[in-house]
């Protein structure tokens, strides 16, 4: 048992599904199956109860669940304070990201951490799209940048996955579809839509999955704001398609009018990504400070 058998094994916890954890952590599902049936080789039993459509620990699993990420912890912690011995000082740490990063990543928080780490780096944020974003990597004026990844993806850029999520529809809580489950795209195509811009990334991704099944569909309202798609859908003017978790935690926000999801079936269903993206093949060739930033939000230690 190493520590890339454990973070393969927090990936799929985490995930409950191996899809979805094989592409945040950037490797083929074969691989990353056969890194888990060593490990439940080497442990004496399974660690997961499998099913068609998802993944559930079993009693040993939830038991290794726990101890796999207090060990991870301790692991990013001793590369931290190693880090902090070896004096980042004086520096510069450019970041780039896109606007669609909560809830996944608290980046106002995350750099406010850094500069309490690290009081003498100067720090930068661009806010773009992510076509821009990845421009300012490969050009060197990014250290990072906070976005979906390019398929395919250059050969002179390395990545690191930490989010693989399902796309969900979002309508108001009487709408027809509200609460469905297992439905088809071509039940959406006769829907008015309610979209991000075209350079958003998740804007992309539904209509390359709609041209991808040869649908078309309506989009009656066009915005440049992840709230304000959301409260289109809320008052029933639309639907829209948003990653889960930004859904999840839109129903937790009380503050506004109430919404309702439904699921795609898994085999219609997009999957919205969110990479750092850095120069390099590797993380083991990021800058220092790149991968001290990294180790502050807690990424498993996973190369491109």
């Amino acid at each position: 048992m190493d520590l890339k058998q454990l973070e393969h094994f927090v990936a799929v916890a985490e995930e409950r599904h191996f899809t979805r954890a094989s592409r945040r952590l950037n490797l083929v599902q074969s691989g990353l199956s056969a890194s888990i049936r060593s490990l439940e080789e080497d442990l004496g039993g399974p660690l997961f109860v499998r099913s068609t459509r998802s993944v559930g620990l079993t009693p040993a699993g939830e038991v290794l669940f726990e101890e796999a990420r207090r060990v991870l912890a301790a692991a990013r912690e001793a590369r931290h304070a190693v880090t902090q011995v070896h004096g980042l000082a004086r520096g510069r740490l450019s970041i780039g990201a896109i606007h669609s990063l909560a809830p996944f990543v608290d980046l106002p928080a995350s750099l406010g951490q850094f500069r309490a780490a690290f009081s003498g780096i100067d720090i930068e944020l661009t806010l773009d799209g992510s076509r821009a974003l990845i421009d300012q990597v490969r050009e060197g004026r990014l250290d990072l940048a906070f976005t979906q990844p390019p398929d395919p993806l250059p050969d002179e850029l390395g990545m690191h996955m930490f989010a693989c999520e399902g796309m969900v529809v979002v309508c108001a809580e009487d709408h027809r579809l509200a609460g469905a489950s297992d439905l088809k795209l071509s039940d959406l195509s006769e829907e008015t839509f309610a979209d991000l811009r075209s350079d958003w990334s998740v804007r992309r991704l539904v209509d390359r999955s709609f041209a991808a099944a040869g649908l078309q569909r309506r989009t009656g309202f066009e915005v440049n704001d992840l709230p304000m798609l959301l409260e289109l859908a809320a008052q029933g003017l639309a639907i829209t398609m948003v990653p889960e978790s930004v859904a999840a935690a839109r129903v937790r926000d009380t503050r506004g009018a109430s919404i309702a999801t439904a699921t795609l079936r898994e085999s219609e269903e997009p999957c919205w990504e969110l990479a750092a993206v850095f120069r390099g093949g590797a993380r083991n060739e990021l800058t220092p400070l790149a991968r001290a930033f990294l180790d502050l939000l807690q990424l498993p230690d996973v190369a491109s």
